[in-house]
């Protein structure tokens, strides 16, 4: 009975013989590792289109041209006054403030910071953020004040005829 107890009850000298070694996994961890970069690739190699659009999209930021808007007639916006516009979309906010007889600055209206809107002081002389108190300075479009860093983005206006145009966004390197 002794020579019993010691004896292992299957003919296998170790204890794999709990595996069926003609069906063992058919997905080892190499075979995990290969199909994960295979899928990996194949979803960098299916993002690779778009990221080459907007790569171009990017780029040409600096060089992109709109069409010309007339925003109003020279004799309907007095000096010390600002008026709303949208330009270069119908949904791009801005600010014409006319600031002597011959002298016109346009900004996009949305803050650098948050993009809260922002709006003419003709007391201050300021382009007020009221969102975080910033400020920028109307002739340049530079932030004076706030958390503001960056300056609004500039549009460009030329007068004919008696109409005020928009002619183009002017972008900075910062």
């Amino acid at each position: 009975m002794e020579g019993k107890k010691t004896r292992i009850p299957f003919n296998e000298d170790n204890y794999t013989h709990n595996i069926n070694r003609n069906n063992e996994r058919s997905l080892d961890r190499r075979g995990f590792m290969k199909t994960m970069v295979g899928a990996a690739g194949l979803f960098a190699l299916s993002t690779l289109p778009w990221g080459t659009v907007a790569a171009k999209e990017l780029l040409g930021l600096g060089n992109k041209e709109y069409p010309e808007l007339a925003i109003a007639k020279v004799n309907d916006v007095k000096v010390g006054d600002a008026i709303e516009f949208h330009y270069p979309g119908e949904h791009d906010s801005a600010l014409l403030i006319r600031l002597g007889e011959n002298e016109y600055k346009a900004y996009q209206n949305a803050c650098t910071h948050l993009r809260c809107p922002v709006f003419w002081s003709k007391g201050d002389g300021d382009l007020i953020c009221p969102c975080h108190h910033g400020k920028f300075d109307v002739h340049s479009g530079a932030p004076t004040a706030g958390p503001p860093t960056r300056p609004l983005p500039e549009i460009l206006v030329k007068v004919e005829a008696g109409t005020i145009y928009a002619t183009r966004v002017k972008r900075y390197d910062a």
